[in-house]
């Protein structure tokens, strides 16, 4: 059994074009970093994806060092198999996850199938939270947690992405006790954004919203206080 690896670190890229994707890969691959995860938005078919048809959706990593124990690329939900939107690596008690939630981007129908998701998935982490197991679960939440995590927070209470529901949800899961974000451990300032839209000038203003987050477990206090580094690229 391959033991979890000591210092990790983590990166994880989401994008929405082929050609970014493996300029990602290319840059987010020193021998520094122990797990890079690709988030994809485009229908494309590369080793990463897991997708068995086409979406905007997709996932995969790339080992940099250590080889894992065994491979997750099911939650044994089918709707969401399909769609690639959940694989992982298990190190010893250690998972590492890539995870994509869904988005309404195609109206009221992916709105429902989103809150379907989130009240499926939720029993999944209650039970991993007790399974003894310790979680980094990065990825595309596609929901702004709080006000600070968004610029125009104000006018977007009604959007997809900072429902009440949603915000909510993630309320409940932070409560739990049993996980963090990783990134507002350790940076607690406004204006920290992993998505911008490339209409105006939302790159020059910095406008955008913070829906990408590396979540951990903390069975056992096994993570307290070693998250020694967090940042947005």
């Amino acid at each position: 059994m391959a033991s979890a690896p000591q210092n990790a670190k983590v990166s994880s890229y989401g994008c929405s074009n082929k050609m970014l994707t493996l300029f990602a890969y290319k840059k987010l691959k020193p021998s520094c970093i122990n797990l890079v995860l690709i988030l994809f938005t485009l229908r494309i078919t590369t080793a990463f994806t897991m997708m068995r048809k086409k979406s905007y959706s997709g996932g995969g990593f790339d080992i940099a060092k250590n080889k894992p124990d065994k491979i997750i690329s099911s939650i044994d939900w089918q709707e969401i198999d399909a769609e690639g939107r959940f694989i992982g690596a298990q190190f010893g008690d250690l998972s590492i996850i890539s995870l994509y939630l869904p988005s309404d981007s195609s109206g009221e129908e992916r709105q429902a199938f989103k809150f379907k998701f989130m009240e499926k998935f939720r029993p999944h982490l209650q039970e991993c939270s007790r399974n003894g197991c310790n979680y980094i679960i990065c990825g595309d939440w596609n929901i702004a947690h709080k006000e600070i995590d968004l610029k125009n927070w104000r006018g977007n209470q009604k959007n997809s992405g900072f429902l009440p529901e949603e915000r909510f949800w993630l309320d409940r899961l932070f409560a739990d006790g049993h996980w963090i974000d990783a990134f507002r451990l350790l940076n607690q300032e406004a204006e920290q954004y992993t998505w911008r839209s490339n209409r105006g000038q939302s790159w020059v203003k910095n406008v955008g919203w913070r829906i990408d987050y590396q979540i951990i477990s903390l069975p056992l206090n096994a993570f307290k206080n070693k998250v020694s580094a967090a940042s947005i690229y």
